[in-house]
């Protein structure tokens, strides 16, 4: 079961121009949980993120978290909430190994020099307690696949302890047994504990590991779905706009239950 808010949003709106990207948008996301995000393209999906992020900051509306309100104008903002993102191309650097990826930014230094050792082993120790198999992590990026470079760039965001994950598009470009292996991760990120957004297409990895779904299109809120209880068919409805749904149905004890 999820446990506390972590994250609340509370009518965001963002315009770039004459384009309204984003209309009184709310969303709610509770720790142990994995909330998917959902909508077509133009939807306001990414803008919504970069919100959360603080790359672009809302022009409207209230952002709270862990139940007070909190200012998210930069990145440095979020990632002091403990809020960390990773993007769809993973911003790795090919040339460097795992460990050299994980602790890029972050160096471990002893006596002014990096100390190889101690980032070695907290990486194994990072990779162990996720369960993520990579047999040598002093081989460069660019020689694991797909999947285990998604795994890397999800473990080099957890270095910081972060309490929220947006995760945008992680399965995009991976065949089935690297989108399992993502998955699984996912599953196990939500059992340590932490909040995951994940901004998906894919309903069948929705399906598999979300809990709840929010569904943007135009820019406004058109469905918050239990993801257990509710069809695919539903949930496709809603992103197409072939039904229309209102904000957030009540959850459990609150009023009108």
């Amino acid at each position: 079961m999820p446990g506390p808010l972590l994250l609340a949003l509370r009518g965001v709106s963002k315009r770039f121009g004459a384009v309204q990207a984003l209309a009184d948008v709310d969303l709610e996301i509770h720790t142990g949980e994995v909330v998917a995000l959902l909508g077509d393209n133009g939807a306001g999906k990414s803008t919504l993120v970069k919100v959360i992020a603080g790359v672009g900051p809302a022009d409207q509306g209230v952002v709270e978290w862990q139940g007070r309100t909190v200012q998210v104008r930069r990145p440095h903002d979020a990632q002091s909430l403990g809020i960390a993102t990773v993007y769809q191309d993973l911003a790795l650097c090919e040339n460097l190994d795992v460990v050299g990826n994980i602790f890029l930014g972050r160096e471990v230094r002893r006596l002014g020099i990096l100390d190889e050792v101690e980032m070695e082993r907290r990486t194994r120790g990072l990779l162990e307690s996720l369960s993520i198999r990579i047999p040598d992590v002093r081989v460069p990026v660019a020689t694991l696949s797909g999947g285990q470079r998604q795994t890397v760039a999800i473990s080099r965001s957890l270095l910081g302890e972060p309490r929220l994950l947006l995760l945008d598009e992680p399965t995009a470009s991976l065949g089935v047994e690297q989108t399992s292996h993502v998955l699984d991760l996912v599953d196990r990120l939500r059992d340590h504990g932490l909040g995951v957004l994940l901004i998906s297409h894919n309903m069948g990895d929705v399906k598999a590991v979300a809990d709840q779904a929010a569904v943007l299109r135009l820019g406004r809120n058109n469905g918050f779905f239990d993801v257990m209880t509710t069809s695919q068919e539903q949930i496709i409805s809603s992103i197409t706009g072939a039904t229309s749904h209102a904000r957030r149905p009540p959850r459990p004890g609150e009023a009108g239950l």
